[in-house]
This record gives C-alpha cells, sequence and structure tokens, in this order.
C-alpha cells in the first residue's frame, strides 16, 4: 500500500543503520497524524499502535502490588511504554535506558507525540546507555521493582550487535535477575512467540506468563499479534 503524504522530519546514521522519523496523515482517523520511527525504512513503531507496548507497563503493573515503585524501561522509542507506567501513582521513578542518543534528542526537541508529558514528567529520568549492557554488569545499590524491555523486534531477530544475544539465554537473565528487587517483575516485548525464550525464562524464574496481544494493523490491512514475556520469582 502507497502511504500518501510522508513527511521525513530527522534522520541519524548509526552503528545499525539510518534511524528516521516520520509523520504521516492517519488512514483510519480524519484530522490526525501519526509518527513513525524506522531503520533503514524497516518499520519500528508507531504511535498509531501502542496497544501492546502500553500493555506491557499495565499488565507488569497488575502483577505487583507495591508502592513507591522502582522502574527500568529498556528502549524509549516514542516513549508509551515509559508513559504508562507513570500512570500508576504506585511508581516511583522510572529510568528509561536508550541506546541511540537520537532517539533521545527527538524527544527532547518535542518531534514526538509525548515529548510534552514525558519532559514534564519528574519521575522520568532518560539515560544513553545499553540496557543489555547495563544488565549483564553487576547491579548498583537501587534495584528494580519492574524491568520492562521493549527493544528488539523479538529473542531472535535483533537490532544491534552489543550483548542482544546474550541477553536472551538463561545465563544472560540470571545477570538481569540480578537487577530485580525481590517480588519485582520482570517483562519483554516482542512482535513473535518465542518458545526458546520462554523456556530460559522458565529455568530462570519461578513463575512465567506469555501473553499474546493481538490487534488490527489497519497499516497492512491484516491481523497481527505481538507477545509479551512475564517472569518472577
Amino acid at each position: 500500500m502507497t502511504l500518501p503524504n510522508i513527511e521525513f522530519i530527522a534522520h541519524q546514521d548509526t552503528p545499525t543503520g539510518t534511524l528516521i522519523l516520520s509523520k504521516r496523515p492517519s488512514q483510519s482517523e480524519l484530522g490526525t497524524t501519526v509518527t513513525e520511527l524506522a531503520l533503514d525504512h524497516e518499520f519500528l513503531m508507531s504511535s498509531h499502535v501502542t496497544f501492546s507496548e502500553r500493555a506491557l507497563s499495565r499488565v507488569a503493573l497488575e502483577m505487583h502490588t507495591g508502592k513507591e515503585l522502582q522502574v527500568l524501561v529498556g528502549g524509549l522509542g516514542l516513549g508509551y511504554t515509559a508513559w504508562e507506567v507513570v500512570q500508576s501513582p504506585r511508581v516511583a521513578r522510572v529510568e528509561v535506558v536508550e541506546l541511540e542518543a537520537a532517539v533521545i534528542r527527538w524527544m527532547n526537541e518535542g518531534l514526538v507525540p509525548l515529548s510534552d508529558q514525558i519532559a514534564a514528567e519528574p519521575r522520568v529520568e532518560i539515560v544513553n546507555e545499553d540496557v543489555f549492557a547495563k544488565l549483564a554488569s553487576a547491579p548498583s545499590e537501587t534495584l528494580f521493582d519492574l524491568i520492562l524491555i521493549d527493544v528488539d523486534h523479538s529473542p531472535a531477530q535483533h537490532l544491534g550487535n552489543s550483548q542482544n544475544d546474550a541477553f536472551y539465554t538463561a545465563e544472560g537473565l540470571r545477570a538481569a535477575r540480578r537487577h530485580l528487587a525481590p517480588g519485582g517483575v520482570f517483562g519483554v516485548w516482542s512482535y513473535a512467540e518465542s518458545s526458546p525464550f520462554a523456556a530460559a525464562l522458565r529455568e530462570v524464574f519461578r513463575e512465567v506468563r506469555v501473553e499474546p496481544v493481538p490487534f488490527t494493523n489497519d497499516i497492512a490491512e491484516q491481523e497481527a499479534t505481538d507477545w509479551l514475556f512475564f517472569a518472577r520469582d
């Protein structure tokens, strides 16, 4: 399908390819604009379809009944996972770890829909860092009640070359689990189901939930399903 009136807002060459931020009129909601992020013209995310990104936060919050929650979000993207987290008054702080400086800059420059809201939210701190390297290293004094990862397409299809491969193994998950506070919830977004990743989670954590999130992709004019993986001890 040809999408008319695409406006390319910004782009940035990175070691993994060229990040492209664009806008276009919504085809399903007249008078509204859709913001999209792509890598080498391969679609990554859209402000039009955000249900599964927000569900990653919502379900994790439902699984944790505590207060004054410390949250780590891996991947800023267009901000919907982080923004959903801070809708809860039980959340005290959200550390968003984003590898690509351009994505952070575009958020700070007001180029994405949630820029103003996130900039005005004092509980959100955005850090330019590799979340996979962070979780592979020894934890700091601050442990997290929720760790939410939305970086790669899936456990089998990665966007970068850092420590993504190791993260999705039992060994990598054991390292990441050290960053969880007692009773903490670990969540990962994926566009595809992954039995090997679910098996690795079950090897490390006591409880594992795999949640399909069906939705209508009206750009491709078809039904689709994203997948959420949750784990805790």
